[in-house]
This record gives structure tokens, sequence and C-alpha cells, in this order.
């Protein structure tokens, strides 16, 4: 151990212990994936309280479901206007609407939530496989009823993510649950900050984010590779975080939280000064680009849709869900969903 790594573990205040590893080269910023304007004239609906509507779905009626850091999930009407359905007094995150009408809350601070339109709040699963969920994220729903939820890390709460992320052991989950019997199972693991989680219109393959690796990987929910997980799309061009299931029209819809982040990427393969990193204060942190993207990748993980916006567009962006011609947006960080027409191709 070197003195500089002593130095740095004795003044660490956060508990990181990274690992060395090497980022791959970003892929070029050209053709397909060059800057464009499409998300420059989102619309913004804000929240009446709170912010960071960290993810968004859409309801059986066309309504667009949301939570913020308040603990208050919203449901917004076609023309913006918020009313509040519940409160789970926690911090909810990934959002998913049930056949029977009910809510699916991924809660950071509370587990696996159902939630009714009376405001009823019930805990379907605060720990799962034999341990805690320490930073519930996000979910997809079988028509079977099983949900399939990522838990991020088993060091980091969310409210911490960045300290997983610069620590980069990968100790990130994908979980099914079966809401009917409580039972839970463990279909992957050693994930880099297990994120968004998408399923195949024919449920024979889930996708999770892995935020921390700049990748999305598969799991086989059926045939001769049933249970085994596989690389999907590598390399992403951004950082990636909630994730739609696979459209009718084949695509699944990812929400780029930022472009690459260069320091991120130049510090990656020094432990200890990834250390040092975590210790400086909020205001020098490493910042991401403050810019919207999102992509949509096909049924082989392919990128074939690619909307941007400038500098002070809507962003960060974390969630994404497309209805009926638009693109709804939520951000873990703003005070307000937005919405934009999907572009023609």
């Amino acid at each position: 151990m070197t003195i500089f790594e002593t130095i740095a573990r004795k003044l660490d205040r956060t508990g990181v212990d990274p690992v060395r590893w090497h980022a791959p080269t970003p892929p070029p910023l050209t053709g397909l994936l060059a800057p464009n304007s499409a998300l420059d004239e989102a619309h913004r609906w804000a929240l009446p309280s709170g912010e960071g509507p960290e993810d968004v779905a859409v309801d059986h009626d066309g309504r667009v479901i949301t939570g913020g850091n308040d603990g208050r999930i919203w449901r917004f009407d076609d023309q913006g206007r918020a009313a509040e359905l519940a409160n789970t007094h926690g911090r909810p995150l990934g959002v998913e609407v049930l056949d029977d009408g009910r809510f699916l809350v991924c809660d950071a601070e509370r587990g696996v939530l159902r939630v009714d339109e009376k405001g009823r709040v019930e805990v379907l699963a605060e720990s799962a496989a034999g341990r805690p969920v320490v930073a519930c994220n996000n979910s997809a729903v079988g028509r079977d009823g099983a949900v399939y939820f990522t838990d991020s890390s088993a060091r980091f709460t969310i409210a911490d993510h960045r300290y997983d992320l610069l620590e980069h052991r990968g100790t990130g989950r994908l979980l099914r649950l079966d809401p009917r019997t409580g039972e839970t199972d463990l279909l992957a693991e050693g994930l880099q900050f297990a994120n968004g989680v998408g399923l195949a219109s024919d449920e024979s393959f889930v996708l999770v984010a892995e935020t921390g690796a700049y990748q999305i990987s598969r799991v086989d929910l059926t045939g001769p590779a049933e249970g085994c997980t596989s690389l999907f799309a590598e390399n992403l061009p951004g950082i990636p975080d909630n994730m739609t299931s696979q459209t009718p029209d084949g695509l699944f819809w990812v929400a780029l939280y930022s472009p690459r982040m260069k320091l991120l990427d130049m510090i990656a393969p020094y432990p200890t000064l990834r250390i040092a990193v975590a210790n400086l204060p909020d205001a020098v942190q490493p910042d991401p680009e403050h810019a919207g993207w999102v992509i949509a990748l096909d049924a082989h993980g392919e990128i074939v849709r690619s909307l941007r916006g400038g500098k002070g567009s809507y962003s960060p962006i974390t969630g994404v869900r497309e209805h009926d011609g638009w693109l709804y947006l939520g951000s873990l960080t703003a005070d307000s969903i937005a919405r934009v027409p999907i572009p023609l191709r």
C-alpha cells in the first residue's frame, strides 16, 4: 500500500473500497448518435410539491403517474393537471401500472410497494432472496403478475448511489417476486448498479440496465438458455437509467442520465484516486452534462433511435415511457415531468 493510498483510506468518510477497472472508449457521437434537437421543445408539467419525478408510467386511461422525493404519488391528466394519489412516506422511484388499476412502486427506502387509488400502501417486499433490499430501484411486471425488480447495490442506498459507481464492485441484483405468495428468487447478481428493467413482449427474456458499466444485460426466461445472463447492449454512449418494456413496434426505450463523463472514465483504473474523489465536497464532484438524451434499442440490442436535447433541455432524464405518439420523461432532480411528440423517422 502506497503512502497516498494509506492517507486516502485513513481520511475516507464514505466507506468506498474501489476496484480497478478500465472503461471502454465511448463510441463516436456521429451519424445516428450525433447531437440533435429532438427534445428541445419538451413541454414540462410541474409537480405541485417536491421534485425528482424519477420515473413515469401511463395508466389505462392515458394519465401519467409519477412519484417525487417527498413520497407523494401524482397522477397527471392530459392537460398537465396533477392530483395526489398517495404518499409512500419514502422515496418512490420506478412506477408501473397493474392490470387492476393499482400501481407498483419501487421505493428506495421501503422496498416494493403496491398502491391503490384510495392511497393505501402495501409492502410486498423489503427483503428478497435472503437479503434486505437496500436500493430498490425499478421494475417490470409480467402478464402473470410476476414483478421483475432491481436492488441496485448491496452496499449503498440510492441516496449514496455515486459511491457505488465510484467503487465499481458490482453488488446489484435482478430479482423476481410472486406477489400472490410473497416469494422471491434471484435472477442475476454481480450487476454494476442494477437499474432499469424491461420485458420482451413475449416475455422470453428480461433486460436490466447496468448503470455503472454502460451496458444492458439480458436474462433468458424461457428456452434452452433459461436462467442464463448475457450481454444485450454494451458500451452505450451515455449512462443508462430506467428503460421500458418492449413496445408494440419492437423497441426498448432507454433513458440516459447524461453522456459519458470523461473524468469518471479517466479515474476508473485508479482506486485510490476514486477514494479521494468520493470524499470531495458535493460542489466539486464530477458533474454530468445537463442535456436530455433517450435512445431506443431493437430486439437485437442495436441503437435505432437517438433523441437528444441541447444544454438546458429537460434533464437529467431518468425515466421514459412511450404512449400514443408521445414520449413522457422523468428526472431524478427536476421539478416537473415532460413530454415530447416522437419525431418521425
